[in-house]
């Protein structure tokens, strides 16, 4: 048995259940290395608002208690769980003391399933106020990027994927509905998956028009698959070859003036390359977005945070300017009707018969525009900076929401800037196996870093190196 202190930080979530289930080590051991990481380490990335460190210890116990772990595809495994959706015992936060609920007298779904697969919740993970922005910053507490403190982790799932970059915890839930699992994933170097409408319970505060989904953020394909499986309610299986497919590849932009930049780019280049080594066929297939995708996805996004908010029963004047902001123009976009279910079922049924028409079994796209801006205190900064901001570095993600489609973002090297490279992977109607398939192919023939540099700061690194793509 591997007894040192710090013998399980850095592992996958696979190789720490399978040596739970195998009594190489005990879950107990493996949450106390986690917590003694995130005592130490944490204050550096600011990834989680409450950490549970009493209760973690005695939902080890009790796994390690059980008579037969064999059907735990996560036994023992400690993980974060994103601060907006409800955690036995502690408060539902979503991002502010505005906006905080009472302590929760029972799990989500999702983090039953969870529980229900062995793994063990150390502690709830930051998110900006509301989930609405793709920058991680509260008013009081700044999450920081473990590539770079000076970044942002991406948002709104950024304290999941800061924990997850640093080596805080092996795997970790978040949410998305506007990018908000892809985004911090491409930020941070991870694997992040959003699953496709109807696949994993959601039920994320008012649901955004049905855009939001629960994913997971994971340094392993491997990882990532068990914990999507869990949350989908399925039995977690080895990922089967996806035989040879076809690749649409897209660099034009959602968003109008907005371009990929070298880095961004660059990281499709090389995936592409490594996916017509691996037998598959590729294509240059831009996406045509609609005029009105831009502007009616935009107003579905701020009328969804008003109807959030509305429903949460938040006194506005306690909320962030940034936020009030938002819900105002949103109650503005309903009340001019500019948010219609039929758009969303229009551009899903457009976009799906692009694919049809093209043969393409997988869309390939930058995962970012650029790097993530810097890690500030943008809860104190204006709307208009806020959006901007938001939008310059990430504007590839919101389309799949707004079409319901399964979506993931892969690592793809490092940009020049030292900062993680990633693609994003969208794929038809339940794809999600075949999408999962395609980033495991892309992790065999180009294995990337797991962790951030320097990090985990104590504990087993993985030896792997990650071929740079420039």
């Amino acid at each position: 048995m591997l007894d040192r202190p710090d013998a399980w930080v850095g592992r996958t979530a696979r190789e720490i259940a399978r040596a739970v289930r195998r009594g190489d080590t005990s879950a107990t051991a493996v949450v106390a290395n986690h917590l003694d990481q995130i005592r130490n380490y944490d204050r550096i990335v600011g990834a989680f608002r409450e950490v549970r460190a009493a209760a973690a210890v005695t939902e080890a116990e009790i796994v390690d208690e059980l008579p037969e772990l064999s059907n735990l595809p996560l036994a023992g495994v400690p993980i974060a769980v994103k601060e907006n959706v409800p955690v036995t015992g502690v408060p539902t936060w979503r991002g502010s003391a505005a906006v905080r609920g009472p302590v929760a007298t029972a799990d989500h779904e999702v983090v039953r399933r969870l529980r229900g697969a062995g793994a063990i919740v150390v502690g709830t993970s930051r998110m900006p106020e509301l989930g609405i922005w793709a920058l991680t910053d509260d008013g009081h507490t700044i999450t920081r990027n473990p590539w770079r403190t000076d970044r942002t982790p991406g948002g709104s799932s950024g304290g999941s994927a800061a924990a997850v970059a640093a080596g805080l915890v092996p795997i970790a839930h978040g949410n998305d509905g506007f990018g908000s699992v892809r985004i911090p994933a491409a930020c941070c170097g991870l694997v992040g998956i959003k699953p496709g409408s109807g696949v994993v319970p959601a039920d994320v505060g008012a649901g955004w028009y049905g855009m939001v989904e629960n994913g997971i953020l994971a340094t392993t394909v491997g990882d990532a698959a068990i914990g999507f499986a869990v949350i989908a309610g399925r039995t977690p299986a080895p990922l089967e070859e996806p035989g040879r497919l076809r690749f649409a590849v897209s660099l034009r932009s959602p968003a109008a003036g907005i371009r990929a930049d070298a880095g961004a780019r660059g990281a499709v280049t090389a995936s592409v390359r490594e996916l017509v080594g691996l037998g598959h066929n590729a294509v240059t297939a831009e996406v045509s977005y609609p005029l009105w995708l831009q502007t009616r996805g935009m107003a579905t996004w701020f009328a969804g945070v008003y109807e959030d908010a509305t429903a949460l029963g938040v006194d506005l004047d306690t909320l962030q300017p940034r936020s009030r902001r938002h819900i105002a123009v949103g109650e503005q976009a309903i009340r001019r009707g500019l948010v219609r279910s039929g758009d969303r079922e229009s551009w899903r049924e457009r976009v799906v018969r692009w694919l049809d028409d093209g043969r393409y079994d997988v869309l390939i796209t930058p995962a970012l525009a650029g790097p993530p801006p810097v890690a500030a205190d943008w809860a104190n900064r204006s709307w208009q900076a806020n959006l901007a901001a938001c939008a310059r570095f990430a504007p590839y993600a919101a389309p799949w929401n707004l079409a319901g489609l399964p979506a993931m973002v892969v690592p793809a090297g490092v940009r020049p800037d030292g900062l993680p490279a990633a693609v994003q992977l969208v794929g038809r109607p339940g794809s999600e196996l075949t999408l999962l398939a395609v980033a495991g192919q892309l992790e065999q023939a180009a294995p990337w870093r797991r962790h951030a540099p320097g990090w985990p700061r104590a504990g087993a690194q993985n030896p792997r190196k990650r071929t740079a793509h420039h």
